[in-house]
């Protein structure tokens, strides 16, 4: 369901207000970024043996052999993608907290409604905050997974079918078609916006 619009009457009367769905989304996402973000940028000192790992990232010391990127390998070969990666999550995270706090802070109680330039501004800032997420999560999976075809699998091969399914590919889509649906969203309530104001003018 598209997120609630009121644009028949032009700037003054338009609003955007965020769907369940992406408030749930964000407050279960925004933690786990967080904690993948500090993890990657952190290295090698939350990675195992270092004085940041216990007891926020031992999860990783798994994760690291299931995905070298991650783990050991890339750091000690000074892949720069992973924490490249990690920069632009915490790109990503200001700016979804930037647009919760124009939500919480100037939305109307209930709906969560942001009007006016204000509501512009607040849709403006999640719907790139979303594209960001989707780019980055699909040139995630078409770079490691064409740079795996092409190296052998040098990073994922060694796991079973079962492993890479349960503790790679899972764990990854999510963010995958929950920032596609975002993106959806709020950029269709851009465009309503627009068509609104547009239908506005040109009855004035």
């Amino acid at each position: 369901m598209p997120a609630q619009t009121r644009s028949s009457q032009g700037n003054a009367a338009w609003s955007h207000a965020p769907t369940t769905l992406t408030l749930s989304w964000l407050a279960l996402s925004l933690p786990l970024v967080l904690w993948d973000t500090v993890y990657v940028l952190g290295r090698p000192h939350t990675m195992e043996g270092g004085w940041m790992h216990w007891p926020l990232w031992p999860p990783y010391k798994l994760y690291g052999t299931v995905d070298h990127v991650y783990g050991w390998k890339a750091f000690n070969a000074n892949n720069g993608f992973t924490s490249a990666q990690g920069f632009l999550n915490a790109v990503e995270t200001s700016m979804y907290l930037v647009y919760l706090w124009n939500v919480f802070a100037r939305g109307e109680a209930g709906t969560r409604a942001v009007k006016g330039r204000h509501g512009a501004l607040t849709v403006v800032t999640g719907f790139s905050a979303a594209v960001m997420t989707l780019s980055k999560s699909v040139l995630y999976w078409i770079v490691v997974g064409a740079n795996e075809y092409y190296s052998g699998f040098d990073n994922i091969g060694h796991n079973s079918t079962r492993d890479l399914v349960l503790l790679w590919v899972m764990p990854n889509a999510p963010w995958i078609f929950l920032s596609a649906y975002m993106t959806y969203v709020m950029g269709s309530d851009i465009v309503d916006g627009i068509a609104g104001t547009a239908e506005h003018d040109k009855d004035e």
